[in-house]
């Protein structure tokens, strides 16, 4: 099997922890006090030193950390009614915290002690049967306060982790760059599973490998009200298209929840003429129907948009139950009319499929998990569009499901991906993840 485009070896890896985004902090100051901090949606953070309790809250809700002695718990009172939440494993701290720190990340509530300069989540607490989080009348409203003398930080939550990370490209797959630096968008990891995490905007400087951040994107529905923080996206610059400056191709786990035995995945698309590159923005969106046509498919996610020509290119994810998975590629003369033009269903853990030229050839690239057949784990299989596989890609596979984002440098080749690295402590569980790993082959 050909192994292309050359070999890879890692060169970088990066571990941007924030619970407040450092771009999109609203307030710095020392308390006790109270300030604004309305969001867009959903994904606040708030930081004090030398706080007896940290408390967000909108119109007649209040949702609180509070530190007594070396125990730390959560107060949530909506409508009226007030309780308490402590984890019997987590919530008696060793030592006194550097910091409280407190973040709602969808219908999460997380409380946060900042130890040895590591933030370690020490309790949590499911809102949706309390509060619609994801009402933007809701987010507007917020506001922070404080007891204790110390410094207070709030603002726009940041990340755990970072994964799912994909090139911004122009609609033919050229990487967009602003000067030097490349674009990507990548899933902002929060305090536990998919729906904690949010979809961010991001440079890297190829001189460092110096990552920032730049912008945060959310989502609308049409078929339901709220704000999401749907996530595996792919972000299209498309000025030639209907006069809209951006296409945004996303998927559907804002909401998603194991528990739930009718949990679904799906796909949707927005457009906008906004520079999606810089701030905070809320797209309405319209379902991606990517066919699976003769497949069992309980969900798509993970789309690849190129426009080859006068067709449509759509690589993507189809699961045939939670969590079995392969990849497809669609293709059509517009989004609204794909058909399924390949799959692998032989293939069940397989994630990340990525559009690439390579030798003047479109590509699929994928990710081959550890959970797949046996002969086919842990290497970036490439294929063509008929998804036969012609090769794979000679790089170090690090752990969990690394996504195959290659690109080509003025000397060669750049794997830039991630692995399943996980940060905030044991209480948050799996989806803190991951380092960015950056890896590079020569000519």
């Amino acid at each position: 099997m050909r192994r292309v485009p050359g070999r890879f070896e890692i060169v970088a890896r990066r571990r941007p922890v924030r619970l407040v985004a450092p771009g999109f902090v609203q307030v710095h100051a020392e308390g006790p006090g109270t300030w604004a901090v309305p969001q867009p949606a959903p994904y606040v953070a708030a930081t004090a030193v030398g706080a007896g309790e940290v408390v967000l809250g909108a119109g007649d809700a209040e949702l609180a950390v509070e530190l007594a002695g070396d125990v730390i718990s959560l107060r949530v009172t909506t409508a009226g009614r007030t309780t308490r939440h402590r984890s019997r494993r987590f919530g008696r701290l060793p030592h006194a915290p550097e910091e409280l720190g407190i973040t709602v990340t969808g219908t999460w509530l997380t409380a946060f002690a900042r130890e040895a300069g590591r933030w370690v989540a020490s309790a949590r607490y499911d809102l949706r049967e309390r509060l619609d989080v994801r009402d933007e009348a809701f987010c507007a409203d917020l506001h922070v306060s404080t007891t204790g003398g110390g410094a207070v930080e709030a603002g726009a939550f940041g990340q755990l982790g970072l994964r799912d990370v994909r090139l911004v490209t122009e609609v033919d797959g050229t990487p967009v760059r602003d000067g030097p630096r490349l674009l990507l968008t990548a899933t902002h990891a929060g305090p536990g599973f998919f729906d904690t995490a949010h979809t961010g905007v991001w440079s890297l400087d190829p001189d460092e490998w110096r990552l920032e951040h730049r912008a945060d994107l959310f989502f609308r529905r049409p078929e339901k009200p709220g704000v999401y923080g749907d996530n595996a996206t792919h972000l299209v610059r498309d000025g030639a298209s209907d006069g809209a400056g951006w296409l945004v191709a996303t998927s559907t786990w804002g909401d998603f929840s194991r528990a739930d035995k009718d949990a679904a995945v799906t796909t949707t698309i927005a457009r906008s003429d906004a520079d999606l590159t810089r701030g905070r923005h809320v797209l309405d969106t319209r379902a991606l129907r990517l066919p699976t046509t003769g497949l069992r498919s309980v969900g798509t996610w993970d789309p690849h948009l190129v426009r080859s020509g006068d067709s449509w290119l759509v690589a993507f994810v189809t699961a045939s139950r939670f969590f079995r998975f392969h990849p497809a590629l669609a293709a059509g003369p517009d989004l609204d009319s794909l058909e399924l033009v390949a799959a692998d269903p032989s293939r069940t853990a397989t994630e990340g499929p990525t559009l690439a030229k390579l030798d003047g050839e479109w590509r699929l690239l994928a990710s081959d998990g550890r959970d797949g057949p046996r002969e086919r784990r842990m290497t970036f299989p490439v294929f063509d569009l008929a998804l036969e596989q012609v090769g794979t890609l000679d790089a170090p596979y690090p752990t969990n499901l690394p996504w195959p984002t290659i690109v080509e440098t003025d000397s060669g080749w750049a794997l830039v991906t991630f692995d399943g690295t996980r940060a905030g402590g044991d209480l948050v569980g799996y989806g803190t993840h991951g380092d960015v790993v950056v890896a590079t082959a020569s000519r």
